[in-house]
């Protein structure tokens, strides 16, 4: 997932402190960074880019300092702009300005959300999730103030009636987005109105705040005997083992977690893990949840919404909650038959371990059989598997990869400062021209208090400055891979390589942009398109050619992974894409319902929905109080499946391209098309020109096995 953070759409970033603010950051870092990465700053500069590592608060106080400093700087630019005469305001002084304004407010909003999920000292932790809701509070505030809306406004007008140059492409976007988020703040209904949903905003970003910092500090391990975790690999069980005999399974780690569900023989086990894993954080956000939905509701009623679902896609490309649940409810349709097909297979599995003909397969057990299923049906072990993927290995291949497809080159360097030892830290340049264009930072395996899946943060977004040079983007990869066990490498499965595949994807995005409003800057695309271009990279770890460049066993890398062994990886997915995509869809229609009503009771509407589209959850199960999707994404899951149509559809472009996933004339259109224009240009128009024709749901129905 893209944890990028948008602040207000209408606001969006940059800034009138940003160069000063930045380089003034990069110039008091210590311990220096490395000397290459000097140089590749001078080499920024001959290409009109500046390159610069964040300077990270190391203390409480320094967090503080940093916001105080923030918010008064950016309070004062607003003032400027609001202080102008209507008459003679320009788009220039009013909606470009507002995207130089709040560009220093993301940047340290973007550092304190990495902070928050990353930083080993839990004081750290604390203060830098108080930073983030400070300035979200602060956001809340902006977005209501009357005097530069009525200055924008005041362009506007002076625009309509012809006393202003015509505006074309992202100068326009801006402007109709600008001025379109005005009024989805309310800043057109009365006084007392806005103040109503003001307060409820502050009150939502507090409760979301708190929400996301209770599934991050949530630890709970379970003790199991080797008897009870019987088929669990020997690897696993060698790493969780206890002093006293016992083995430690992380619950709130997925890697643990599936590790078990996927291969524990005793569905006591199973479903004895499944329920503590469906239960985390449920005392603290279950009733946070509950709030979070109602007020939700409440903000968007009085915006004049029918529904949070209505107000959360207007400016996506579904544009109404209606049309996301209606693409939700076709596809569970349409998947029906495959489906139930695919749960009567893995049913005649349990059927003949437990001799019982009406067995039935239930929430704890879907993973375990389908697990079987692929071992037994096509000889797919998931767990052996995991000798042809140690980690540095995969990384290299997928590097070559993206480099060669973009036109890349990545140049590691010592950063200085880390949060983590075995920090990595690179710069993506451009390989024909030189031009850096950005850093991506890699954090790489799980540890107590830190972000527990796998996503790309934003830290410094991309943006042309006043001066005419453009800073250049920085991103981190927060992963959480299976460490190393004994003398072996860290090992990944096929999932891991694809997740990290897809999370690159991200980070590309990010780096590669070239958006002149930070607004617009890398994936802050609509977010049902977000995660199209990342999910499109899914598809090149399914490929024998792609994966036979880096897929080697460790003890032997003369022995690549065979290619029946691929063929039959795929066979085996696309036979369980019913039970796959029907999860997510369960998921999808359980956001949607969630905020569509104000849903009373949050655990009732998801167990109910997901017993219905998929299995019924274990009795008292409230897996939405661990779900951090309900945050950032609420009332936006469905985009997963919304972008997985419009990625089958672009990868496409590469399958039927001459050198096919490692077509560089292709890979050079999605870089010009996608990725650099970032949503400076209408997400459907920019897939079409990449695909050269008007898009089709073709590719996405027979990836799921639907003709």
């Amino acid at each position: 997932m893209a944890r990028t953070f948008l602040v207000r759409s209408a606001i969006t970033p940059k800034g009138l402190l940003c160069a000063a603010l930045l380089l003034t950051s990069c110039a008091s870092a210590e311990p220096r960074v490395s000397s290459t990465f000097v140089e590749l700053q001078s080499a920024a500069s001959a290409h009109q880019a500046l390159l610069t590592l964040p300077d990270y608060e190391r203390s409480p106080l320094q967090v503080q300092t940093t916001v105080d400093e923030v918010l008064t700087g950016a309070d004062r630019a607003f003032d400027r702009i609001a202080g102008q005469e209507a008459s003679v305001v320009s788009f220039s002084s009013t909606i470009a300005a507002l995207d130089d304004a709040i560009y220093p407010v993301s940047t340290v909003l973007n550092r304190m959300w990495l902070m928050k999920e990353t930083q080993q000292e839990e004081a750290m932790r604390v203060a830098c999730t108080e930073a983030v809701g400070r300035i979200n509070e602060w956001l809340v505030a902006t977005a209501y103030r009357q005097d530069l809306y009525q200055i924008c406004n005041a362009f506007l007008e002076r625009y309509n009636r012809g006393d202003a140059p015509k505006l074309a492409g992202e100068d326009h976007r801006l402007l109709l987005e600008t001025m379109r988020d005005f009024r989805r703040d309310g800043l057109h209904l009365d006084a007392a109105t806005q103040e109503s949903v003001a307060d409820l905003k502050n009150r939502l970003n507090g409760l979301e705040t708190e929400f996301d910092s209770n599934i991050t500090n949530t630890q709970v391990a379970v003790s199991f005997s080797a008897e009870e975790l019987e088929g669990v690999p020997a690897s696993f069980l060698e790493a969780s083992r206890t002093t006293s005999g016992q083995h430690r399974v992380r619950s709130h780690v997925t890697s643990d977690y599936l590790a078990v569900m996927e291969n524990a023989a005793r569905e006591d086990t199973r479903k004895r893990l499944n329920g503590v894993r469906y239960n985390l954080a449920a005392e603290e956000n279950g009733p946070l949840l509950k709030e979070m939905v109602a007020v939700r509701n409440q903000i968007a009623e009085l915006l004049g919404y029918a529904s949070w679902a209505d107000y959360q896609t207007e400016p996506k490309m579904a544009g109404s909650g209606a049309r996301a649940v209606s693409f939700v409810e076709d596809l569970v349709a349409g998947l029906e038959p495959k489906f139930r097909a695919e749960v009567e297979q893995l049913r005649q599995l349990k059927v003949a371990d437990s001799g019982d003909e009406n067995a039935v397969i239930h929430f704890w057990d879907f993973r375990y059989y389908q697990n079987r299923f692929m071992k037994e049906r096509y000889g797919v072990d998931s767990e052996a598997l995991r000798v042809y993927f140690p980690l540095r290995q995969v990384l290299d291949g997928m590097f070559a990869v993206y480099q060669g497809i973009f036109g890349l080159e990545f140049i590691r360097f010592d950063p200085g400062y880390k949060w983590v030892d075995d920090l990595e830290a690179y710069v993506v340049q451009d390989a024909a021209s030189g031009e850096p264009l950005g850093v991506f930072y890699l954090d790489n395996f799980p540890r107590p208090g830190k972000y527990n899946h796998f996503a790309q943060f934003d830290i410094i977004g991309g943006k042309q400055l006043n001066d005419g040079s453009y800073q250049r983007p920085v991103v981190s990869l927060v992963c959480n891979f299976t460490p190393a066990v004994g003398d072996d490498p860290p090992l990944m499965s096929h999932y891991e390589v694809e997740t990290i595949f897809h999370e690159f994807g991200h980070a590309m995005h990010s780096i590669l942009t070239r958006a002149r409003y930070g607004r617009y800057a890398g994936a802050n695309v609509a977010r049902d398109f977000v995660e199209a271009p990342s999910q499109m990279f899914e598809n090149w770890v399914w490929d024998a050619g792609v994966l036979q460049d880096f897929a080697a066993d460790y003890r032997d890398p003369s022995r690549k992974i065979p290619a029946d062994l691929i063929a039959r990886m795929k066979e085996a997915d696309l036979a369980t894409q019913g039970i796959h995509y029907r999860r997510q869809l369960s998921l999808a229609l359980s956001d949607l319902r969630l905020h569509i009503g104000g849903a009373p009771d949050p655990q009732q509407v998801v167990n109910d929905t997901t017993a219905e589209v998929f299995f019924a959850p274990a009795e008292g199960s409230h897996f939405a109080a661990y779900w951090g999707h309900l945050t950032g994404y609420d009332a936006g899951y469905y985009g997963y499946a919304w972008a997985d149509a419009i990625a089958a559809d672009m990868a496409t472009a590469f399958q039927t391209a001459p050198d096919g996933y490692y077509d560089s004339e292709v890979g050079g259109r999605l870089r010009r098309q996608i990725y650099q224009v970032g949503g400076s240009v209408d997400p459907g128009e920019a897939v079409s020109r990449f695909l050269q024709r008007e898009p089709s749901n073709a590719a996405f129905l027979r990836s799921l096995g639907i003709q």
